[in-house]
């Protein structure tokens, strides 16, 4: 299988055709706001010329006053079909590319236990689990 050829989403209509790699619909103004908010990213994977959209990864950058900036890989998505060939890694690295880009210290995600998928992704991308992580929630309705 050759590269996938990965690409920024830059248009709503674009995000709207890779409505199937979401967990929810794709909410117009939703996707219209995250495009347009510094620091939000998100790159679209497709397997063949001309075909659509068969994974996606987003990040947001953040940035404390005393730590700089980072890169949070918010979801890394693959449609089942096209998993365990290469593509979730490729979409890491560029995700991990732009963040070097754009001068950030490092990059994190969080992966819910017993994910092999997602941590053989994020290990083949050069990702490291340094198990010392618990992520609190707080759910606004």
């Amino acid at each position: 299988m050759r590269p996938p050829d990965i690409r920024r989403a830059t248009t709503v209509a674009q995000l709207v055709a890779a409505g199937h790699l979401f967990d929810q619909p794709v909410r117009p103004e939703w996707a219209e706001r995250f495009l347009t908010t510094a620091g939000h990213h998100l790159f679209l994977a497709h397997a063949e010329e001309g075909g659509g959209p068969v994974g996606f990864v987003s990040g947001v950058e953040t940035l404390h006053p005393d730590k700089g900036a980072e890169m949070f890989l918010y979801e890394l998505g693959v449609a089942a079909p096209y998993r365990r060939r290469g593509i979730g890694r490729a979409l890491v690295l560029r995700l991990a590319a732009l963040a070097r880009e754009r001068g950030c210290h490092g990059m994190w995600v969080g992966v819910d236990r017993g994910n092999d998928v997602a941590l053989a992704a994020y290990r083949s991308a050069g990702g490291e689990d340094d198990g010392a992580c618990s992520v609190v929630t707080w759910d606004f309705g």
